[in-house]
């Protein structure tokens, strides 16, 4: 038995779960808040419900991951911090450096640092989490698990963009994509759910959540995602545009009088998607309630729902055929109209509704109707027990790991 400590660090925020490995039990899990904030919020969950909830001021990472550590012991959570034998951190960006996860080195933290220019949002963030942790826990198995690691196996005409191709050779312009490791965990369940195995079958994974990604998993690996270089393209999210004409970018600027891309960029990502057009809120619940007298709230939804079709049709044609689509994450799990929006669009390729089961919020099950030509699965997502896994497979395997 092995307890291992999956950290899932943000910019003003982390969220964790303890294993105990390989049986995949949860220990206790929880999150703190508003880091670098006046009162963060810390919250623990623990021994069979129990839960611990907290306000104080936390300054930064640094002081949160030793609040965590104190409260796992003064909440008899571990006995000692010598239990925690491994620690897996999600990072969302690594580039091409890494096509699967590895155990931290100092060559490791340089090389994610190096491309914190692809995700300065959370990288930095990742990285101030990883350092807090092995000077804690120094004993215990470090291990990254990125997000773009899984879209690594996506063909070339996949990744490359028609620009001039120099600026891939110099600066690295190419499609990442992000939520890898939420793609990957649903993709594993969906074959268990069809009995076939992973390596046979063609799927599209939709996660969506306040930010969302389809990705088309053909033969078990990545082939294509909606999200590019960096997480503002593909589909209508909460607040972020999805895909737009990037003219309209230099348009708008001299429009409003902006003299910031920087500015430009913060609309794209903080004002648009389904707050920007509904003017209502960035959560779709928020937007439903009103779709039916509002008529930007319903188009906001339209467009998403659009969106999600539009990329759905166009991997089934990439892949020469279909066998399932995955719906996961927040909307994906929770929302029975977002998710029945989506199939009525797709009834042309024989997709019907178990409109019974499709009523049903957060549980993994077939949501389309036994007559369906393509099955539709509802699986709520799970990063934490794949960095779990993860971390326990490098520490059984340490010498074959890193670069």
């Amino acid at each position: 038995m092995m307890e291992i400590l999956a950290v899932n660090s943000g910019s003003s925020s982390f969220k964790f779960k303890l294993f105990e490995m390989p049986a995949e039990n949860v220990i206790a899990s929880g999150q703190i808040e508003r880091i670098g904030l006046p009162g963060s919020i810390i919250t623990v969950k623990h021994h069979a419900g129990e839960k611990f909830h907290h306000k104080e001021n936390i300054k930064n990472h640094r002081e949160a991951v030793q609040v965590l550590m104190d409260l796992l012991l003064e909440l008899h959570i571990i006995k000692d911090y010598s239990e925690i034998e491994g620690v897996g951190h999600r990072v969302v960006a690594g580039g091409e450096y890494f096509d699967h996860s590895v155990i931290v080195d100092d060559k490791v933290i340089d090389q994610i640092r190096s491309i914190s220019d692809l995700a300065p949002l959370h990288n930095p963030a990742n990285l101030v989490g990883i350092e807090a942790f092995r000077k804690i826990l120094p004993a215990a198995t470090s291990v990254v698990v990125f997000d773009t690691a899984f879209h690594q196996t996506i063909p070339e005409e996949n990744f490359i963009y028609s620009v001039p191709y120099e600026w891939y050779e110099k600066y690295g312009v190419r499609r990442y994509g992000a939520h890898g490791t939420s793609h990957r965990y649903v993709a594993g369940e969906a074959a268990k759910m069809l009995k076939r195995p992973l390596k046979e079958l063609k799927l599209v994974s939709c996660h969506i959540g306040a930010g969302a990604s389809i990705c088309a998993i053909k033969n078990g690996e990545s082939f294509d995602t909606s999200m590019g270089f960096t997480p503002l393209t593909g589909v209508s999210m909460a607040t972020r545009s999805g895909d737009v004409d990037v003219s309209l970018v230099s348009y708008v600027m001299e429009k409003m009088g902006i003299d910031s891309i920087s500015e430009m960029i913060y609309l794209l990502n903080k004002n648009s998607g389904l707050l920007g057009v509904s003017g209502i809120s960035p959560d779709s619940r928020d937007v439903l309630q009103v779709a039916h007298t509002n008529h930007r709230a319903q188009l906001s939804l339209d467009i998403m729902v659009k969106d999600i079709v539009k990329y759905i049709g166009q991997y089934a044609f990439e892949m020469g055929g279909l066998d399932g689509i995955i719906f996961t994450a927040g909307v994906g799990e929770n929302s029975d109209e977002i998710r029945a929006a989506v199939m009525e669009r797709l009834a042309f390729l024989g997709i019907t509704i178990d409109q019974e089961e499709n009523l049903k919020r957060g549980v993994q099950d077939i949501v389309s109707g036994p007559d369906s030509k393509v099955t539709v699965m509802r699986i709520p997502t799970d990063e934490e027990v794949m960095i779990a896994r993860d971390v326990l497979a490098l520490n059984e395997v340490p010498q074959a790991t890193n670069f």
